[in-house]
Formats: C-alpha cells, structure tokens, sequence
C-alpha cells in the first residue's frame, strides 16, 4: 500500500505580503473619508456651541435689560490689578448651564484673586471648539511646578473694526462689545439689524500677540497683514515664544480684554499675520494698542483677527440674531468690516 500524503493549504510569505498592501490601500483610501466624516462632526458641535452661546447673550439681555459689557473699566483711571474686570464668558455662566461656577465667583472681584475657587482653571465645554488643537490649561510656575491657572477658550465676541476703548471719554468700540456697554437687541435691530451683524467668532486659543505701546496708533486703521506684522513689532510687550505658554491670547476666558474675550474685523478671517521675532517666525499673530483699563490716555485699538482649525479657511461665526453661519477668509474686507458694525447703515448680508 502507498501512503497518502496529505498537502495541507497555507498562506505564502507573497500571499500574505499582498493581503497586507491590499489593507493598507484601503485603510488609504478610507482615511480621508474617516477624517472628513470627523470634521463635519466638529463643524456641527462648534456650531452648536455658538448657538448656545448666542442664547445665553440673549438671555442675559432679556434678564438684565442689556447685553452684557465686554468688561466694568473706570474712564479717566487705571486699574489696581492687571485682571481687574470679568469677561463676557464670565457674565454669562449661569446661562449655560454653569450656574454653580458662577455661583461660585464674584465678579466684582479679580478674577486671578479667585483663583481658589477653582473656577478660572475650569474647562468650560461650550466654549472649546473639538478641532481646537490646544484643548489644555494654562500653567504657571508656583514654587517652580507648574499649576493650572487658567483655561483658553475658542469664541470671541464682536469687538468692532479696531477702536476699542478710549479711556477719556469712554467711547468704545463700532460693534456690540466693549467696556462699560448699555447695547440692547431693540438698539441693534434698529440699527443695522441683528441678523446683520456679528456676535461671535471663532478664535485659536493660545494665539501669539504683543501690547502695550508708548503711544496711541489709533488713528489710522491698518488693512493689510503687514501693516498689523509691523505693529505686533513695535508693540514692546510680546507674549509670544518657543512654548505653549509663552503665547496667550485667547488663553484666559475670564478675562475681558479683547485680546482674550474678543475679535475684531480689521483683516479678514484667517488672515496670516506673520512676524519674525527672537529668530523664530510666528504666524497668525495678534495685536493690541493697550490694555483696557492700563492707561489713562492711550486709547484701546487691537486687530484680533477671527481664526479656527476648520479645513476650508473658514470660520463659524453668530449673529446677533441668533443664526450660525460660515465665513471663509476670502470674504471682502468691506463686507466682514460691515458686519462687525453695529450701526454703520451699510445694508449687506453674508455670501452663501
């Protein structure tokens, strides 16, 4: 009798290489699809996060009788503290859904003087956008370790065009936001109208900037990047570096200076505001004339420019009447100037 022998069936080394290659195609080909079906996911919640945070201003409107100020700043006066005065963000808590944070703070108080409360520190989710790529706390050294300060946020509220304050004669700003603020909805819609102007836009958190010049450059309104590039540089105040932290703006939502709580419409959004500084190059920098509240004659005027990590180069942005829209950054100057203005009489509405 001849034996049987048996072939039993296996994978070949090339067989197997192949089957490999052929996954890998696919999960190449998938990829894309699997990030876009993601991002489409992020655009709806960071719409959904303005939406909600336009109804919370309007709540607090029709609770208060006005919208709310960016900030309480004395005219003719400095501030005893740097963090004197509480942001929109901070004015707003107990209208979504963060009433015991609220509860918990006072906002005649500097806010860094309540520290201990733990609210500063607190991630407040409605104000995070998910395709922020810098969703972390801001730290500071105590003791040399680094502990939790504050936290950024990704929604600035419409601060005008570029003038901001005037500590004199307390003039704010040409949108709807700014110190010591008495705006209603009825003023706006008498005006402009409100489904015609700006309420919120996105901004990146931790964003490169400089401040507090000498002398007032307010007179004259910049309309390009390297107009803005050549004030980051004259500013002598930098909070811009090589680490996270070294870069603040929009790095603290209790706090209500525009370069924290707000935007304005000086360049469009997603303008590349570039500058070279310390031999490192910084992008989509950010700039402000003076603090609020930190000098007596040098007015407030700032190009806080509107920024997201959307793909697309466009941001989400609300209106005062409550819709959500997108913006892309080739939108006219004229037309996002327009927006941010509350009662410049110009009759246009955002392109489809």
């Amino acid at each position: 009798m001849h034996r049987q022998t048996r072939c039993k069936s296996a994978f070949t080394l090339i067989e197997l290489l192949v089957v490999i290659a052929i996954i890998g195609l696919l999960m190449a080909l998938l990829l894309p699809a699997i990030q876009r079906v993601r991002e489409a996911a992020n655009r709806m919640r960071c719409q959904n996060n303005i939406k909600q945070l336009a109804l919370a201003v309007h709540n607090y409107e029709s609770h208060y009788g006005v919208l709310p100020p960016s900030m309480l700043a004395p005219i003719g006066a400095t501030f005893g503290t740097n963090n004197r005065s509480w942001s929109i963000h901070g004015r707003i808590l107990e209208f979504i859904e963060q009433g015991n944070a609220g509860a918990r703070v006072d906002l005649e108080v500097p806010w860094d003087q309540q520290l201990h409360t733990g609210v500063p520190q607190m991630r407040i989710p409605v104000f995070m956008c998910p395709s922020e790529v810098n969703d972390t706390v801001r730290t500071r050294l105590v003791n040399g370790v680094p502990e939790p300060y504050v936290y950024p946020h990704n929604y600035g509220f419409n601060f005008g065009t570029w003038l901001v304050w005037n500590p004199q004669t307390g003039q704010g700003s040409d949108g709807v936001f700014f110190p010591n603020a008495q705006l209603t909805l009825g003023q706006l819609a008498a005006l402009d109208g409100t489904s015609n102007t700006l309420m919120i836009a996105e901004v990146r958190a931790f964003t490169p900037y400089s401040r507090n010049m000498s002398t007032d450059p307010c007179d004259v309104i910049p309309s390009t990047s390297e107009e803005v590039a050549a004030l980051v540089m004259a500013a002598p105040d930098k909070r811009m570096g090589p680490t996270r932290n070294d870069n603040t703006g929009h790095s603290e939502w209790p706090d209500g200076r525009v370069h924290h709580a707000g935007f304005t419409t000086t360049l469009p959004p997603m303008t590349d505001v570039q500058v070279t500084w310390n031999g490192m190059i910084f992008r989509h920098c950010d700039f402000n004339s003076r603090q609020e509240g930190s000098h007596v004659m040098i007015r407030t005027c700032a190009a806080i420019t509107a920024r997201s990590y959307h793909p697309g180069n466009l941001v989400n942005v609300g209106m005062m009447d409550g819709s959500v829209r997108v913006v892309r950054g080739s939108i006219a100057l004229a037309i996002w100037r327009a927006l941010g203005t509350r009662a410049g009489g110009e009759p246009v509405q955002l392109p489809q």
